[in-house]
């Protein structure tokens, strides 16, 4: 009995093993492939103005395109995933990356408004990839990591936060007069470094049907599964906070810029913004595992309430600045919190679909607030765009009080 115990140990000792390995190179593809979304979202809009003529309410469209690309890609992606393996499905979406770059640097060369916005959502497709990272760690891990293989996913955001910014500010004008070009082709070698890690991934679900890791447990339908209270409740804090952030970040460097601060600052600002959004991933994790998943989404909307506050007090830099890290923090905090809570309503053998469908919704509501982000700045101003914070947080919270009410009144019964 002692024998089998041990053996029960090794086992379970070498799956976490695994597992931290998988989310530090997963982490480590964050940092690089990741950096493709700080590079999109800083230069998508400020490229946009650049390339429109008189009207420029229409100046974020390409952002959309990027988070578009980003939804419209989440279920082909599962799909692929599920046919070839976690592996091989990432360095397809590194590829799609490093093929929107190019698409998007021939654009502004062409001064092509539009197909600079399909060469975004070429850029988001290849992220529809990247997004998935954080649920590849977390179901190979046993469940007391879940939540610490996806807050050191995330955290390779702090690195992308370094590198996407900082790649903008060495390659804005590489190709002058032609703005914001070498940008998207500094894309290409991010992608090659980013396959070069991902290569020596080694997730469980690769397995095939009779291993000792394969899942054979029934799959329950999908309706079945995004019914459940649990997974509703994490649904509406998740698109909450990501949409919030979005809004905000899309028309911030516009802003920044309409104030009369240069391209570098707002630039700088999406870094701070970008740091603030992955630093908190060192602790997040562990966060969550001392006071729960629902005390820390809640905990980041409040912030994201913060983060209004500081930006209705003016519009000088550190007001900017200030806010946006406030806006990442919140984002960390509910988002991470609100993905553990998903990544709990379903089974292995479910997972595939019900990611699927978790970023479909997720980013095509992204793709939305980005777009209106422009049009709510363009018709309204910064403050119009600063008091939405309120009602939709305020909504997140009012659902996440209501379903810890509603477990704990079912666990009195």
């Amino acid at each position: 009995m002692a024998f089998l115990d041990r053996v029960g140990l090794a086992g379970a000792n070498e799956a976490e093993n695994l597992a931290r390995r998988n989310a530090l190179l997963l982490s480590a593809s964050q940092a690089f492939g990741g950096a493709a979304a700080p590079i999109a979202i800083s230069m998508g809009g400020l490229a946009g103005f650049y390339l429109l003529g008189a009207d420029k309410s229409l100046a974020t469209a390409p952002v959309t395109g990027f988070n578009l690309g980003v939804a419209v890609g989440a279920l082909p992606a599962a799909w692929l995933m599920r046919q070839v393996g976690r592996r091989h499905g990432f360095l397809s979406g590194m590829v799609m990356t490093a093929l929107g770059g190019i698409v998007s640097a021939i654009a502004l060369f062409r001064h092509d408004f539009w197909l600079f916005a399909i060469g975004m959502a070429l850029i988001g497709l290849g992220g529809s990839f990247v997004q998935q990272y954080r649920f590849a760690a977390a179901d190979g891990s046993p469940t007391n990591f879940k939540a610490q293989a996806i807050s050191w996913v995330l955290a390779g955001g702090v690195f992308a936060a370094i590198i996407g910014p900082q790649t903008v500010i060495f390659t804005r004008e590489l190709f002058a007069p032609v703005m914001f070009a070498g940008s998207f082709v500094a894309l290409v070698p991010l992608a090659l470094i980013t396959m070069g890690i991902l290569w020596f991934l080694k997730i469980p679900e690769d397995t095939k049907p009779g291993d000792a890791d394969h899942d054979d447990t029934p799959a329950r339908p999908l309706l079945e599964i995004i019914s459940q209270t649990r997974f509703i409740t994490a649904m509406i804090c998740g698109v909450g906070s990501y949409a919030l952030m979005t809004f905000m970040m899309t028309g911030a460097p516009l802003a920044m810029v309409g104030c009369g601060f240069s391209p570098e600052l707002a630039t700088l600002g999406i870094q701070w913004h970008v740091m603030a959004m992955f630093l908190p991933s060192f602790f997040t994790g562990k966060l969550i595992a001392r006071f729960g998943r629902d005390t820390i989404t809640a905990t980041g909307l409040v912030i994201l309430l913060g983060c209004a506050v500081v930006a209705h007090m003016g519009i000088e830099l550190w007001h900017f600045w200030s806010a946006l890290v406030l806006l990442g923090v919140g984002w960390n905090f509910g988002f991470i919190g609100a993905t553990t809570m998903v990544t709990m309503t379903y089974r292995a053998s479910e997972k595939n679909k019900v990611q699927g469908f978790h970023d479909v919704t997720l980013f095509g509501i992204v793709a939305f607030s980005s777009l209106m982000s422009g049009k709510v700045l363009n018709a309204w101003g910064w403050d119009a765009l600063n008091s939405l914070f309120w009602p939709v947080a305020a909504f997140c919270l009012i659902a996440l009080a209501a379903q810890n009410l509603w477990e704990r009144r079912r666990a009195l019964v």
